[in-house]
């Protein structure tokens, strides 16, 4: 079973920026970062592909910035201009085989999740 570990959520004003990474046991095809508010469903943010292809919720385009470092087993969420509506736990997530996809039930693994609180 592959183990996800995400980290560098926190507490930022609105506009700042923040940093999020997630660093897997093991090499794992598609990766995606998710959210989740308080009250609200899961719900999609950015995905990669092995190969560097991305994919966006659209509320985020120009705003998020998702990479992946193969070698490490890592990838990255540069978040800027950060606004309240961002505010939710960033979940990681890994697909088993190839393909980004947006949905909760495509992915495999996830990690417990990182806090986001942008304060307005």
């Amino acid at each position: 079973q592959v183990q996800l570990v995400e980290s560098g959520g926190g507490l930022v004003q609105a506009g700042g920026s923040l940093r999020l990474s997630c660093v897997a046991s093991e090499r794992t095809y598609a990766m995606a970062w998710f959210r989740q508010a308080p009250g609200k469903e899961r719900e999609f943010v950015a995905g990669i592909s092995w190969s560097g292809g991305t994919r966006y919720v659209d509320s985020v385009k120009g705003r998020f910035s998702i990479s992946r470092d193969n070698g490490k087993n890592m990838m990255f969420l540069q978040m800027i201009t950060l606004k309240a509506e961002d505010t939710a736990v960033y979940y990681c997530a890994g697909r088993r085989t190839v393909g980004v996809r947006a949905t909760v039930a495509e992915y495999d693994y996830w990690g417990q999740g990182t806090q986001v609180t942008v304060s307005s």
